[in-house]
């Protein structure tokens, strides 16, 4: 999409339409002279044929270069993609006992580990990594870091246990990208965290804590809600009901300026992370095109020249 960073430079458009009203005004107003002439042969040989509606192609080609020229003046732009230097990705499953449910083929474990992997492969070679896992306790597993080695090896070794703590988690991911070298910078990288999870908070400090934690330092977290309300697992011999917190991990994202994302399948949850591994650790940058814009006013300039030269032996 194009847009203007000087959109008052458009105004030069307005003498450009004086002209291109004025010439229409002449056309529409031109006087009709008669001369007497006896010879009417004589006269069909001098008067060269009309040139009917072309007569008007150069005039009009030349107006749109001056249009164009002056639309160039307020500096057209399009929005560009581009990565952001020292970006930081945390990356934070949930690996609560709630994740061994089998409502999520094979189970919720472990088509998490597989759309993890592919999301931790598919993220720019350039970007720091790092996995946090958090179930009673959130456990940095692996710093940031560019190598995807260790994250795709701790990702293999998941391992569950008891409880969810969901605010831990965010505050270990925080803790992990603080000690992310400056590299001669002043403030922290740009950095965002991605936290999967299945299940309630029933751990830990507060998941509104953790949000406002992670909103004054400017780190954005984007939630996944993984899993159905069907999922079911035993535990001590007893059956129990998972369903997922929606809710609380939509209040997180929000809250932070993340993203909230919701996966009822294996290919959901894929999808999910192909969409964050398109946006995360890049910012949108004004690109200024008005080479585009000169070029094309440029075209139309050569196209009024060539057409009066042909037609009329004159410039416009």
């Amino acid at each position: 999409m194009i847009r203007f960073l000087e959109p008052w430079w458009l105004l030069a458009i307005v003498p450009v339409l004086v002209i291109a009203g004025a010439y229409v005004w002449r056309q529409l107003h031109k006087r009709q002279y008669a001369m007497k002439f006896t010879n009417v042969d004589l006269l069909r040989h001098l008067v060269p044929r009309g040139l009917g509606a072309k007569r008007h192609f150069a005039a009009g080609a030349f107006l749109a270069s001056l249009a164009v020229l002056a639309m160039g003046m307020a500096r057209p732009s399009v929005d560009t993609k581009e990565p952001l230097e020292r970006a930081t990705v945390m990356l934070a499953i949930d690996v609560s006992l709630s994740m061994q449910a089998a409502d999520v083929a094979p189970t919720r474990i472990d088509a998490a580990k597989q759309a993890a992997k592919d999301f931790v492969r598919q993220l720019p070679e350039g970007y720091n990594l790092g996995l946090v896992t958090f179930a009673k306790a959130a456990n940095v597993k692996v710093s940031p870091m560019k190598d995807r080695a260790p994250v795709l090896a701790e990702i293999d070794a998941l391992q569950l246990a008891e409880a969810t703590a969901t605010g831990e988690a965010v505050y270990a991911c925080l803790d992990a990208i603080r000690g992310v070298p400056t590299d001669g910078a002043n403030e922290l990288p740009p950095a965002r965290i991605v936290l999967l999870s299945d299940g309630y908070r029933t751990y830990g400090r507060s998941i509104e804590e953790a949000a406002a934690s992670a909103s004054a330092a400017n780190i954005p977290v984007s939630t996944i809600a993984f899993g159905t309300d069907e999922g079911v697992v035993r535990i001590n011999n007893q059956t129990q009901r998972v369903p997922v917190d929606r809710q609380s991990l939509q209040r997180l994202a929000e809250s932070t300026k993340g993203l909230f994302y919701e996966a009822a399948t294996a290919e959901e949850l894929k999808q999910v992370y192909k969409d964050m591994g398109s946006s995360i650790g890049y910012r949108t940058k004004p690109r200024e095109v008005t080479q585009w814009y000169v070029g094309a006013a440029l075209l139309f300039a050569l196209a009024a020249a060539g057409l009066s030269l042909l037609w009329t032996s004159r410039l416009p």
